[in-house]
């Protein structure tokens, strides 16, 4: 089969990403083998590539947002068949048995694994996962279809949007502030705006600035803007460390910040009066448990929550990372396996 992998980590813009012919992959005890259909293109896939987050398995296949078919069982499988649709999302082990795991915590383990950076992911023409932490996609169990190109972005950047949501703790009606409105932030919004918050968005782009307002936004505006009123609840999806305090500074009394992504550069100092007092909070987000992903689909489902995607083939994904990066489309790119 064909795949990238990745080199040494490097700017995306020296191709850091080998095009290679490898075996296509045996599953092992319990784990499913799929057939790639789509692969949806992640921010974190850029952080594995560029080096943001260290290297834990040299020479891995990027990509946590794989919608496939079951086209090999391991030993021990049940609940699966050939021919299923499934999904592959960020999280893929976790060990059952730690402090975290026995209290619901499983994004908190500290023996989890994560596909696309643990182990091989999604930009390749077949791919390997657990059956414990694969997601049933067909219509009936989803309750409603979803063309895969628009499914796949909900497996990460829905997914952890919608933890980041809950972390923000939005009050009934309350106004809730975006930083950033890429493929995470679009789906939140659509969540959010569902559940009766008013939602204002400061972001860069004249794109993503035009998504923001079609999506029904309050109000929408530069990334270091202020919004025309105070927040109850804000999230900062951008991984840019300066926009802590522009955030804390536009929050109401009580307010919190909920901070998505796996990788955040160097936050300033914070002022004390100006930035936390009144009891505002800051809230990190790490990862997600297999409940979150389900509530989530259910309610995209519900509320008819819509990926705005961008297709690009298997074979020109350093370009999908690169234009990620430059922030040359709204809403998500989504790689399709152009080669078998």
């Amino acid at each position: 089969m064909h795949a990238w992998e990745v080199t040494d980590p490097a700017p995306i813009e020296t191709i850091p990403l080998r095009w290679t012919e490898r075996p296509v992959p045996e599953p092992g005890p319990g784990e499913l083998l799929l057939h790639v259909r789509v692969c949806g293109v992640c921010r974190t896939d850029l952080h594995v590539t560029e080096g943001d987050l260290p290297v834990h398995r040299r020479h891995v296949v990027p990509g946590h947002q794989v919608v496939g078919t079951v086209v090999g069982l391991g030993n021990a499988v049940t609940g699966w068949r050939d021919g299923d649709r499934a999904g592959v999302a960020w999280l893929r082990s976790t060990d059952g048995v730690c402090r975290y795991c026995r209290r619901g915590d499983e994004n908190l383990c500290p023996d989890s694994r994560y596909t696309g950076w643990d182990a091989d992911g999604g930009y390749a023409e077949y791919t390997t996962v657990p059956a414990d932490y694969a997601y049933h996609l067909d219509a009936a169990t989803l309750g409603g279809d979803i063309p895969d190109v628009e499914l796949a972005p909900l497996l990460c950047a829905g997914i952890i949007g919608y933890r980041a949501l809950v972390r923000a703790a939005v009050p009934d009606g309350g106004r809730l502030g975006l930083y950033g409105f890429g493929g995470s932030a679009h789906l939140c919004a659509q969540v959010a705006i569902a559940r009766g918050a008013r939602v204002h968005v400061m972001t860069r782009g004249d794109a993503a600035r035009r998504l923001a307002h079609e999506l029904g936004a309050a109000s929408v505006q530069g990334v270091t803007d202020s919004p025309p009123e105070p927040l109850d609840s804000a999230i900062t999806f951008a991984p840019v460390g300066s926009l802590v305090p522009v955030a804390m500074r536009a929050l109401d009394r009580g307010g919190i910040l909920s901070i998505a992504g796996i990788h955040l550069s160097d936050t300033p100092p914070l002022n004390y009066e100006r930035e936390l007092f009144y009891e505002k909070e800051i809230r990190s987000v790490t990862s997600n448990t297999r409940g979150d992903g389900r509530e989530f689909l259910e309610l995209a489902v519900r509320h008819h929550v819509r990926a705005t995607t961008h297709t690009y083939p298997l074979s020109e994904a350093p370009r999908a990372l690169q234009d990620l990066k430059a922030g040359r489309f709204d809403g998500a790119a989504v790689l399709i396996n152009d080669i078998s």
